[in-house]
């Protein structure tokens, strides 16, 4: 394994899922949705989706530009690695223990982007808790 090549695929792997989000609204119908919300959950979801996105860059450019300063075994990389670890560990478990099954059961496109989620989820988390773990 490679750390410094896998920190930056998760990076790069991150950024695209922000920029995925530019699709969430047409592709969910969120015009249609968040108009039965009232004013207030209205604004709270989408400043909240906009800083989903915001640390999703954050986080993929960190990992992306600057590898190296994650690799090094200080008390901070450490910490951010375990933040990191933990973010996604946690991605994980709610697409398995959050996400109601008949949302994606029988469901071929749904299906599929719940497997691929998944891999996603298990391989950030992997990425981030091996090189944890690899700085002793």
């Amino acid at each position: 394994m490679n750390p410094e090549l896998h920190l930056c695929i998760a990076g790069a792997l991150q950024i695209a899922l922000a920029l995925l989000h530019i699709a969430f609204p047409r592709r969910f119908h969120w015009k249609e949705e968040l108009a039965r919300l009232s004013p207030l959950n209205r604004q709270i979801f989408l400043v909240h989706t906009f800083f989903i996105c915001l640390v999703l860059v954050m986080i993929g450019s960190l990992s992306l530009l600057a590898p190296s300063a994650l690799l090094e075994p200080t008390r901070l990389s450490r910490l951010v690695l375990g933040g990191f670890s933990a973010f996604w560990g946690l991605r994980l478990l709610c697409q398995w223990f959050v996400y109601d099954p008949a949302l994606w059961r029988g469901q071929t496109v749904n299906t599929v982007v719940h497997v691929l989620s998944t891999l996603l989820w298990l391989y950030l988390t992997a990425v981030y808790l091996g090189v944890l773990l690899s700085l002793g």
